[in-house]
């Protein structure tokens, strides 16, 4: 893309409306801009990073063999009826009518629809396991909506729903759920710390919420160190195999790890003082098994091996994918703006021409840009270096490629990694092959 044709509206002060850095930033950047009340149109370079992020979390969801769908917005607000969920879910669903004065609502979750949709077509214990999943917008009426994408009233979500013919099944399920997770976080560029949450009602020990660690996270998170340490990119888990899931679900969860609201103070003074971690954490994942919640509720069997129906086991497993934008530049920025992670950045480079209408330095900016257009922003403005610097700093590029008059007259750029600040000369070649790597 070349900016001097982009919709990319950057600005130089900080809005007075955002709080916190990842809104600040992503309102200079040009990535979004407000349109009502906790509600965001995402622009260009914006979406751009959605798509990149979403990606990502499909590639891992269908990695442990779950199956994407693409349920509605909207939904009938019978099938919440039929949960007994419409009138005790609150203020924050939105309930409207069409022309016909039909009861609907925009959904903020969808186990009610999705239970519904499996209901209709499986009828017997040998089509399960079953998990489905899709990327959707969702919209919850936040009384106080803030921090921009971090808590909107609409935003974009994975969710997906696991469907099991009994509970050590469902726990199978659960434990290749996590560990998706995991995979996910990591390829993200950042490190999601998984913590035992509140089952609420239901009870049991299988609900667990993954945080990005950020100053301005809105929990206060204790771990032990021996979480960082886990690659699990390069650590092969065999996931259908319940024993190497077992192991590996035990040393996620054995060490300790909790936010403020669970915390356990005599379980932390047991761990070692070097291996204590405290800080503020960003919600940006929650995976949960609730059981016959749904099925039994909304009537929804199987037949089993003996012929008997019975309500198949569930969970649900969400990720917050317009709001890991938010969080991932949390805690990847410095006081000149983003610092994306490679996997995520709108641009892996930005094309920095220092005196454009120079023959020589068009030249060489040209031919580098020709290389991979979809992965360049070309700054072919006619503004001071300065600028363009400063600008290429706001919007994070993970790597600046620097054209000027001394080194394109040599063949040759300055190459600067935005995450290290390191600079090198190089030629043009040696500098696209680092740029496009990988």
């Amino acid at each position: 893309m070349r900016l001097s044709r982009s919709f990319l509206p950057t600005l130089k002060e900080n809005p007075a409306e955002a709080q916190i850095v990842s809104h600040r930033l992503m309102l200079r950047a040009g990535l979004i801009r407000q349109t009502a009340s906790g509600i965001y149109a995402w622009l260009p370079a914006g979406l751009k990073v959605l798509r990149n992020i979403s990606q990502i979390v499909r590639e891992e969801q269908d990695r442990v063999d779950a199956q994407e769908v693409l349920m509605p917005t909207l939904q009938s607000a019978d099938l919440w009826r039929r949960s007994g969920r419409y009138d005790a879910y609150g203020p924050e669903m939105l309930r409207i009518q069409d022309r016909h004065k039909r009861e609907l609502l925009y959904g903020p979750t969808n186990e009610e629809m999705v239970t519904d949709l499996f209901g209709q077509s499986v009828k017997s214990y040998k089509d399960l396991p079953q998990v489905l999943y899709h990327i959707q917008w969702k919209f919850r009426d936040e009384m106080r909506p803030r921090f921009g994408v971090m808590r909107g009233r609409e935003f974009l979500m994975k969710d997906a729903y696991s469907f099991d013919v009994d509970y050590a099944s469902a726990v199978a399920t659960y434990r290749r759920m996590m560990l998706a997770y995991l995979r996910t976080f990591q390829r993200l560029g950042v490190r999601a710390v998984p913590m035992r949450a509140d089952t609420g009602p239901i009870g049991g020990e299988l609900s667990h919420e993954f945080l990005i660690l950020a100053p301005t996270g809105e929990s206060g998170v204790f771990y032990d160190a021996a979480l960082e340490d886990q690659d699990w990119l390069d650590e092969p888990v065999d996931t259908s195999s319940s024993e190497a899931l077992e192991a590996f679900f035990n040393r996620v969860t054995t060490p300790y790890a909790a936010t403020d609201e669970m915390h356990d103070t005599a379980a932390w003074d047991a761990v070692p003082d070097a291996q204590k971690r405290e800080g503020r954490g960003v919600e940006v994942g929650h995976i949960f098994y609730f059981g016959t919640k749904y099925t039994e509720s909304m009537g929804v069997s199987v037949s089993g091996a003996d012929g008997a129906q019975f309500f198949p086991e569930m969970g649900s497993y969400g990720i917050g994918v317009s709001r890991l934008a938010g969080a991932i530049i949390e805690a990847c920025h410095d006081e000149n703006g983003i610092i994306w992670p490679d996997s995520v950045a709108p641009f892996r480079a930005a094309i920095l021409n220092l005196k454009s209408g120079d023959a020589l330095c068009d030249e060489v900016c040209e031919q580098i840009y020709a290389k991979a257009p979809e992965a360049f922003l070309y700054d072919d403005r006619s503004e001071r270096a300065g600028v363009k610097f400063a600008d290429a700093d706001l919007m994070g590029h993970p790597w600046q490629i620097v054209v000027g008059p001394r080194s394109a007259k040599e063949g040759r750029v300055e190459l600067k990694r935005r995450a290290t600040g390191e600079r090198q000369e190089l030629s043009v070649d040696e500098a696209l092959a680092l740029v496009l790597a990988g």
